[in-house]
């Protein structure tokens, strides 16, 4: 028997959106959480990840209480540096250009609130290794857009699909919503959809 309590997406991510459709689990409201994305000093890129997934649950749940509420942050990670969500083609290009013939991580944390109060909350780690770029691959990606707004600076679902080497871990925790984690996590909590 499915569930009366609504689904809430706290993203305005239309990949997370997608995602979720994909598997069966339209949300009955999407809608972004605001929180203070600046790291702590001395955090590192994993505990971000998964910090940031819990607030923007937290927030959600607040305002959608008796609902069950799916959040998650993606953050792009050389070594301990976070890349940065890239907000012009100067930092698109800068985060290519330290991609460029690398491997790096994509770290994905996501959070589940249940209607009784009950979270559950998962770190996936992925690791993408990335061709060698160059000023052409850069300059044409650019051009496309794609990069504005992505945790380091790229959209692996679009064109910078080509510059992907390997990737080892969940390909939909580096589109933004590791779809395996997510399920387990709602029906965990008690999420029954037809």
């Amino acid at each position: 028997m499915p569930n009366s309590q609504p689904l809430v997406l706290a993203s305005a991510s239309p990949r997370r959106l997608d995602l979720l459709r994909q598997i069966g689990l339209a949300p009955d409201i999407v809608e972004a959480s605001e929180v203070d994305e600046t790291p702590h000093r001395d955090e590192t890129p994993r505990r971000l990840a998964l910090r940031l997934a819990e607030a923007k649950a937290a927030c959600a749940a607040v305002r959608h209480a008796g609902a069950f509420v799916v959040a998650a942050d993606t953050v792009v990670a050389l070594g301990r540096r976070v890349l940065p969500k890239a907000a012009s083609d100067d930092e698109v290009a800068a985060c290519l250009r330290l991609l460029s013939g690398r491997a790096h991580r994509v770290l994905t944390g996501v959070c589940v609130a249940g209607p009784d109060g009950r979270r559950a909350s998962r770190l996936v780690e992925s690791r993408v290794h990335m061709k060698r770029l160059t000023t052409r691959d850069i300059d044409g990606y650019l051009k496309s857009g794609e990069g504005i707004g992505k945790a380091g600076g790229y959209a692996i679902q679009g064109r910078a699909g080509a510059f992907v080497v390997s990737l080892q871990g969940s390909y939909s925790g580096v589109v933004g919503l590791p779809l395996h984690e997510t399920a387990n996590l709602l029906a965990g909590l008690g999420l029954r959809r037809p």
